[in-house]
């Protein structure tokens, strides 16, 4: 297949979600609210974390790094989103739609290897405690956040460049919020079946992988617990996973779902949702989750909070 850049089109038109006339306003309201509430909690925990020495350990060098990920991730869709309900034109360029797409799927696959590399500080602070400062070190932390970045950098490079070079002769109308690479695919006048089998490779290491990951250490450090003889201790060591869980079965129970649906259910109006809801709530749950159940955590926000008010 010769797969030059014949592209016809410059630009593609968002389908987005089924106009709702007296629900506009109340849509374009709160998914600002949630925006911002989603911004504000997260560049929060970053500064605070960043600020705060008792917090410059490896399980909050990882908990800088995942609400970077949300922030961005986020960012990258509900601004557009926002955009294209008060807009009667929702169109993006055809280099905008590929850097959206690229973007996205490299912020969801960092994110996948970023909580895998979490259960794993989480499995060796359990099942070896006495060895943890070794193993874990802020250099070894600071390695495998790097790992997880280039890994999926590489990962998801081969087919987006394949994708920008399909010929995409019309219609241009995208059925969906952003620039799905499924959808985008569907509109090439060219056979697209070798692109769709990486994709499907990509997706089986990105999502399979790093879950496979997870579920081997909680096996573990869950086989570690319950041999904890007091009831106090094993609530203790329970709670520092259940922070780390709840994102998981948030982040991994959403693109499951969308990942197993057949091919021609795809880009229905509830597969927008499911993208819509799994892309706002992990990123806005995200600060809260993190907060409320770590002391630590809630103590470095006061005293941030009271330097603040105090200067």
């Amino acid at each position: 297949m010769g797969w030059r850049n014949q592209t016809a089109v410059t630009e593609f038109i968002l389908h987005g979600f089924p106009r709702i006339p007296q629900l506009q306003i109340s849509l374009f309201v709160l998914l600002f609210v949630v925006y911002l509430v989603t911004l504000t909690g997260n560049i929060l925990m970053i500064v605070v974390i960043w600020l705060d020495y008792r917090l410059h350990t490896p399980m909050y060098l990882f908990l800088i790094n995942l609400s970077f990920i949300e922030t961005s991730f986020i960012s990258l869709l509900v601004p557009k989103i926002l955009v294209d309900f008060m807009s009667e034109e929702k169109t993006i360029t055809f280099n905008g739609c590929m850097a959206q797409c690229y973007f996205y799927f490299l912020m969801g696959t960092t994110d996948f290897f970023l909580l895998a590399t979490m259960s794993y500080d989480r499995y060796v602070a359990i099942c070896h405690p006495l060895h943890y400062p070794a193993i874990m070190t802020n250099m070894l932390c600071v390695k495998l956040v790097l790992g997880c970045w280039a890994v999926s950098s590489f990962l998801l490079l081969p087919p987006i460049i394949m994708l920008s070079r399909l010929p995409f002769c019309g219609p241009k109308v995208i059925n969906h919020f952003f620039c799905d690479s499924s959808t985008l695919l569907t509109l090439a006048c060219t056979n697209t079946d070798f692109i769709k089998l990486i994709n499907l490779v990509i997706s089986i290491v990105a999502v399979v992988g790093p879950l496979l990951l997870i579920v081997v250490s909680y096996m573990y450090i869950i086989n570690t617990i319950l041999r904890i003889p007091s009831v106090h201790g094993r609530n203790k060591a329970f709670s520092t996973c259940a922070s780390h869980l709840s994102i998981v079965t948030i982040s991994f129970g959403s693109a499951i779902f969308i990942e197993i649906r057949p091919t021609g259910k795809k880009s229905t109006d509830l597969d927008k949702l499911v993208h819509l809801v799994s892309s706002i709530l992990a990123p806005l749950l995200n600060p809260f989750i993190y907060t409320l159940r770590n002391e630590k955590v809630k103590e470095a926000l006061r005293d941030t909070l009271n330097r603040i008010l105090t200067l």
